[in-house]
């Protein structure tokens, strides 16, 4: 299990539910939240990769389950979320961190491709945030981390319905923020530049790419998924208690349109 660079107390025990939890930004969710004690339920799509996160944790003393589930089949990611329910006690922070930007050029996009999209980074996130919010009401408060993006803010080509979807999120964010506050839910939107994963290492990133992405970050250097990972803790602890409907970007700087 990778040691916390911070501790937060307030973590320790809280039942927590992370989407896409088998690999990149979402495995650093999942350790993360593990090395604070929290008690971790996780699903994916990827299920060898998920097992075996799984038990990895589990064998070095952390209280995490997996659930292989599609996020886009509501009815079961929403059963899945009970189950862990069930089994950790109704969640108190929920990270909504599934999601897939593969390219589309706009003259091909399909209206089941572009539902597609919409289905996989946006509709699961609310529909996840309503199967959670009940529980976290009862426990008299909560954090919510949706994850967005900045490809919507620095004009990413090729991805019109992804930077459509996760333009929306922060929309999410602040409508359940005003939702929920009342109940001490806090609800806040973590929107990352360019991370780098192992899949966007091996499937997305060419050297020119990098050289461009490099050359736009005021902080040179790569960002990682534990980066992300180590903002979503602080939002998700009592130490943000006061915050919420905001969108934090950590992209080293990168110069907005």
């Amino acid at each position: 299990m990778t040691e916390p660079s911070a501790t937060y107390p307030s973590l320790a025990g809280v039942p927590v539910v992370i989407s896409g939890g088998a690999s990149g930004i979402g495995e650093a969710m999942v350790r993360a939240y593990a090395g604070q004690r929290a008690k971790v339920g996780f699903v994916d799509i990827a299920e060898t990769a998920g097992e075996k996160l799984a038990a990895e944790l589990t064998q070095v003393g952390a209280t995490v389950r997996f659930a292989f589930c599609d996020v886009t089949n509501i009815a079961a990611y929403q059963s899945a979320i009970a189950g862990f329910a069930a089994a950790h006690g109704d969640a108190g922070v929920l990270v909504n961190n599934a999601a897939y930007d593969g390219r589309q050029d706009w003259r091909t996009v399909t209206p089941e491709a572009w539902d597609a999209r919409m289905a996989v980074n946006l509709k699961q996130a609310f529909f996840a945030i309503q199967a959670v919010a009940p529980g976290m009401i009862a426990r008299g408060g909560g954090a919510i981390v949706n994850l967005g993006s900045i490809a919507w803010m620095v004009n990413t080509p090729n991805i019109p319905a992804y930077a459509s979807a996760k333009a929306a999120v922060h929309g999410l964010t602040r409508s359940m923020a005003n939702e929920l506050g009342a109940h001490r839910v806090r609800v806040n939107t973590i929107a990352p530049g360019a991370i780098l994963t192992e899949r966007q290492r091996t499937e997305v990133i060419t050297p020119e790419m990098d050289a461009y992405m490099q050359s736009q970050q005021l902080i040179k250097g790569h960002i990682l998924p534990e980066d992300v990972a180590a903002l979503a803790l602080f939002l998700s602890a009592s130490d943000s208690r006061m915050i919420t409907g905001q969108n934090f970007i950590i992209d080293a700087g990168w110069a907005h349109s």
